[in-house]
């Protein structure tokens, strides 16, 4: 009996590649921005390339180290198969 590798769900990366996009994005404010709005999360539905819906969050938290610097979280789930990606970067205030 044959044994045939199990093949990869198509668009299996799209969720991690969704996630690091809306991290850039997420990511794209300016400091006084991001200060204004953390801690704060919001979460919203969207449209994958693929076509299937998901969920997108996005998270804004103080971060332990180093003082003073901003987490932002995202994360992208398909709610109907249960999966999901994240993404997360540090940032810290400017002149630190």
């Amino acid at each position: 009996m044959a044994v045939t590798p199990e093949t990869p769900a198509p668009h299996a990366d799209e969720l991690s590649e969704m996630a690091i996009e809306e991290l850039d994005a997420a990511c794209g404010l300016r400091w006084v921005e991001l200060k204004a709005v953390t801690p704060w999360g919001d979460v919203y539905e969207g449209m994958a390339p693929s076509g299937r819906v998901v969920e997108i969050e996005r998270r804004y938290l103080w971060a332990h180290e180093p003082a003073g610097a901003i987490a932002v979280e995202v994360e992208v789930r398909d709610p109907a198969l249960r999966t999901g990606a994240e993404a997360r970067a540090v940032i810290a205030p400017p002149n630190s």
